[in-house]
């Protein structure tokens, strides 16, 4: 593979200095794009667009043709591994993603099974094709659901504002729910480190619901396997360390536990305040986030001021170590105007932080 130009957003993981702070965004190959709606337009559906190699490598880049990114994110979905276990995934216009046969019974849950990668293999084919593509300007993330937010939506269906389902199985029969867990974490970790033998060179575990579950519940049915998959991790790789961040949404008060998992980084959504944070954290890890995706719809000046503000939030970086993201996904209606506005401020505003 093409040697790396830029390295500031692994270095910035693994708390190195580094001469500003870097920065990427959740979704950031996505529906705010026209250049993306046409490519999904010529794929035919999400789906097409995802298993196909080629679009997904091209969707991969779109945003790196106008925006001096750090990172690229290999696009997928989350959903791959789920649909790879054979519970038949779709995507309704206007209804999202839908598994056609849920987990809904004892015996789909105890005929789950771990999925034969192979029936993922378009997946690592597109990281290597991206990898290439690149030619060493950025790095290339790979990630996953983690095992708790993928079990949501296998026994959910689709996307839940109660999640009650879940947690029905969860109070009633967690033995079952264990099950799932157990094996998800299995899948999930075979999967990362196909990823990272493809090309990836950092991994991401996107916790997006972990935050509905209990003090408590959370640390037992998710953040136990997040940590079981990190331990099973590829870590090294071509000679270079292959950094994990953890992400989960609502997670701020967690921050500690969510710290210790083994993770080189951990993701904040918008309602944590960084500098607890990393009081907390003590600098053990690094953090990555947390501008409000809505900030992105305000003035320039608002803007600017956002980007300040969360740097500043953040602090001088000395041993410590920042991405800066947004809080979760940015949204399909954002003006691409907006995320230039961004890029230029964090990357500006960000080199008085990193000064000696």
């Amino acid at each position: 593979m093409p040697e790396l130009k830029n390295d500031t957003f692994l270095r910035a993981l693994q708390r190195q200095p580094v001469a500003y702070t870097p920065m990427w965004m959740m979704r950031q190959a996505g529906r705010y794009l026209p250049e993306y709606n046409q490519t999904r337009a010529q794929a035919g559906s999400f789906m097409g667009l995802a298993q196909n190699p080629e679009y997904a490598c091209e969707v991969t880049l779109q945003p790196l043709r106008r925006f001096d990114l750090d990172a690229a994110i290999l696009f997928s979905d989350i959903l791959t591994v789920p649909d790879a276990m054979g519970l038949g995934l779709q995507f309704v216009a206007g209804e999202g993603p839908r598994f056609d046969r849920p987990l809904r019974d004892e015996a789909a849950i105890q005929a789950l099974q771990v999925p034969d990668l192979d029936r993922l293999r378009y997946v690592f084919d597109a990281v290597s094709l991206i990898r290439r593509e690149l030619n060493g300007s950025v790095p290339l993330i790979g990630f996953s659901g983690s095992p708790w937010t993928l079990a949501c939506y296998m026994v959910e269906g689709a996307g839940s504002s109660d999640y009650r389902q879940i947690k029905t199985l969860l109070y009633q029969r967690p033995d079952l729910l264990h099950r799932i867990l157990s094996i998800n974490a299995q899948a999930v970790q075979s999967y990362l480190n196909a990823q990272i033998r493809a090309g990836a060179q950092a991994v991401m575990v996107f916790d997006s619901w972990g935050g509905v579950l209990a003090d408590g519940l959370f640390q037992q049915f998710s953040l136990a396997y997040t940590r079981q998959v990190l331990d099973g991790l590829i870590r090294e790789h071509e000679g270079h360390r292959v950094p994990a961040i953890v992400f989960t949404k609502g997670g701020g008060q967690w921050i500690e536990d969510v710290a210790a998992t083994g993770c080189d980084a951990v993701g904040l959504d918008w309602t944590a305040n960084l500098a607890a944070a990393r009081r907390r954290v003590g600098d053990q890890v690094a953090l990555q986030g947390n501008l409000d995706p809505m900030t992105l719809f305000g003035s320039e000046a608002g803007i600017r001021t956002e980007v300040r503000r969360v740097l500043a939030d953040f602090g001088t970086v000395g041993n410590g170590g920042h991405v800066f993201n947004l809080g979760h996904g940015i949204s399909q209606f954002t003006p691409p105007e907006a995320v230039a506005i961004l890029v230029d401020e964090v990357h500006t505003a960000s080199r008085a932080y990193h000064a000696g």
